[in-house]
């Protein structure tokens, strides 16, 4: 399927996962991620050979979770800015969109425990990334076009540094009317796995919806 063709609502999503399933493994003490899950251990172990990454461990607290509650608020804040069309340029909507994918990403991270120093000091910017070690961990979105996007955003810096005669970088196609949708389904993800509360407003802006 061509980027011009993208639907808004992706059939290939996997099925919602519950909460109390993604978390019901994690112990209340820090512990190796491998040792957390099986299923999660495996992928994580690929992830940090392929990535060359120290191993995470993974510890949910009171301060994980109010912080990953912050960035899935900061996300929709973000988003709400593409949402009301005033970006003029695809630089301006690209690096918004990075920045919207990566704090959603970061918020679910946050919240099954993994620590903001690892993942500032081992994936950054990195959308693609965020997102590898996201679905390695349960977050159950399998989208293949939020994948090419995420690609296209990483690391999302490039869409605002000045080129001068550089290449402008790939967009592989997508156009800010694609990238909404992709995002708004990825929120929506991050709030229901997480269980955060949407941010004051939300409703309103949405017109009601």
């Amino acid at each position: 399927m061509t980027p011009r063709n993208l639907p808004l609502d992706d059939s290939s999503i996997a099925p919602r996962t519950s909460r109390r399933a993604l978390i019901r493994a994690l112990a209340v003490t820090p512990v190796a991620a491998s040792l957390v899950n099986p299923a999660w251990g495996e992928a994580l172990v690929r992830l940090h050979k392929e990535h060359d990454d120290e191993t995470a461990l993974l510890c949910r607290s009171r301060e994980g979770r109010c912080l990953s509650r912050f960035r899935y608020h900061r996300a929709e804040s973000f988003f709400q800015t593409l949402e009301a069309g005033i970006l003029t340029t695809n630089d301006d909507v690209f690096y918004y969109s990075g920045i919207v994918a990566q704090l959603a990403l970061s918020s679910y991270l946050l919240d099954i425990g993994f620590e903001d120093e690892w993942c500032a000091r081992f994936i950054g910017l990195r959308v693609a990334k965020s997102l590898a070690y996201a679905e390695a961990t349960g977050l159950g979105h399998d989208c293949p076009h939020l994948a090419r996007l995420a690609a296209v955003l990483t690391p999302y810096w490039k869409w605002r540094q000045p080129r001068w005669n550089d290449p402008t970088p790939s967009s592989d196609g997508f156009t800010g009317d694609q990238v909404r949708p992709l995002l708004r389904a990825l929120l929506d993800r991050v709030h229901e796995v997480t269980g955060h509360t949407r941010p004051n407003g939300w409703r309103r802006r949405l017109g009601g919806k």
